[in-house]
């Protein structure tokens, strides 16, 4: 997406770094800010919700039936979600973006649904506790547009297709991605951590795959998250086997005394 702008707007243009960031920061997400109108006053009402994403990058949230942001969102499916953390020093200046979206509740039993409940809990396990009673539904938060500030100066106007993954590899990821995470996690927890450690400059333990989609890899580290893509996207779900032993490769190559 190119945005038009002249010297006074503060809008910069969509480019590619911009797309990346935003991907990024809904990628990473654990948790995040989710604004709806209440259903019986039209008042704005912003909530706290637990953050998963779906293999396409749409965000994933569980919500109870009790809860007023559900009754909102199913009376209107209007809604936006706030993602990025702030860090040290001043919360402005770190990356954030809100995503302007419809709401989509998944019928329970589907292909969906499963693929989503799977999805979440590889995200937010403590959720197992929940996810089962029968007031608790999913919903798909289907991104719209997106306004992202990356920093001080760096204000964006995203679009639908910039955050969204398209493609039939998709489908056939959602068919092999369980297998891939649990192989990695039961077997290669070593590589894992080399990719963290090279990838993300982590020096924490435990790093463990949350989930596998065509552009990269997601990690979690107790209440710590990272994204590591591919040098390429997949284009076949047989590629997921080439593209981690890739990152491990070059982990471990990084990683290995020089020489000289």
């Amino acid at each position: 997406m190119s945005v038009n702008k002249d010297s006074k707007d503060v809008i910069r243009d969509t480019d590619a770094e911009a797309i990346r960031l935003a991907r990024k920061l809904v990628r990473m997400a654990r948790y995040g800010a989710l604004a709806v109108l209440e259903a019986e006053t039209g008042v704005p009402l912003a909530s706290r919700v637990g953050v998963a994403t779906d293999l396409d990058g749409t965000p994933l949230i569980l919500v109870s039936g009790l809860s007023a942001h559900t009754a909102a969102i199913m009376a209107d499916p209007r809604c936006s979600l706030l993602l990025g953390e702030a860090g040290k020093g001043d919360a402005l200046a770190h990356p954030r973006i809100t995503l302007i979206c419809r709401a989509a509740r998944l019928q329970p039993g589907t292909q969906d649904d499963l693929r989503a409940r799977r999805r979440y809990l590889n995200r937010n396990p403590k959720a197992s506790l929940y996810i089962g009673l029968g007031d608790f539904s999913m919903f798909r938060l289907e991104p719209q547009r997106a306004s992202l500030n990356g920093g001080f100066g760096k204000a964006y106007l995203l679009e639908r297709r910039d955050l969204v993954l398209d493609g039939p590899v998709l489908d056939a990821l959602a068919d092999t991605e369980q297998g891939a995470l649990e192989h990695m996690n039961a077997d290669h927890l070593e590589a894992i951590e080399a990719i963290a450690r090279h990838f993300a400059r982590s020096a924490a333990k435990g790093w463990m795959m949350t989930g596998i989609d065509s552009e990269g890899i997601d990690l979690v580290a107790g209440d710590r998250t990272e994204r590591v893509t591919f040098a390429k996207p997949l284009d076949e779900a047989g590629g997921i086997r080439t593209a981690l032993v890739e990152l491990t490769r070059q982990a471990r190559a990084a990683a290995a005394p020089d020489p000289s």
